[in-house]
């Protein structure tokens, strides 16, 4: 069993060990228990919060091996219009029900729901259920803490 604490920027060129295919949700469990494609038992143990990307690299501790992560495909809907304008408003109506949103040049994809898929037809678009790797937005403030740097003067009382 392998257990991964360090996970590194994505590398295209360097050589990993082993490939962990996990679908969006399991891409967002930072303490967790999976398998490996081939079948190495591997137990994540990353910083609370960590959302995992496709293409990410995950160092072992025992042996500094690197797991490439893979967005493993899941069903989806992906939501196409017949221009700018109309895609902008359906990801406006998506956002105000805090859904899970991949932002595409020409496409926005979901996780599947009746109910928004119909909402969207409502609307002019298209929906197709298909099954394709899932890359969601992190959201405004995922992967960073809440403090900017800012800094601020003390508090005075008059």
């Amino acid at each position: 069993m392998l257990t991964l604490t360090q996970r590194l920027s994505p590398d295209s060129s360097a050589e990993a060990a082993h490939t962990l295919r996990l679908t969006a949700e399991e891409r967002t469990r930072s303490r967790h228990w999976f398998t490996t494609t081939d079948g190495i038992e591997i137990q994540l143990v990353l910083a609370r919060g960590t959302v995992l990307r496709d293409g990410d690299l995950l160092r072992a501790n025992e042996d500094g091996s690197l797991v490439r992560v893979q967005a493993c495909p899941e069903p989806v809907l992906t939501v196409c219009a017949p221009d700018a304008s109309a895609l902008t408003r359906a990801a406006y109506h998506l956002g105000n029900r805090h859904v899970a949103l991949e932002l595409g040049g020409d496409f926005l994809r979901l996780s599947p729901d009746p109910v928004l898929a119909g909402m969207l037809v409502q609307l002019g678009l298209s929906v197709v259920e298909e099954v394709a790797p899932f890359q969601p937005e992190a959201g405004a403030y995922g992967g960073h803490s809440h403090s900017h740097g800012v800094a601020r003067a003390p508090f005075r009382q008059a």
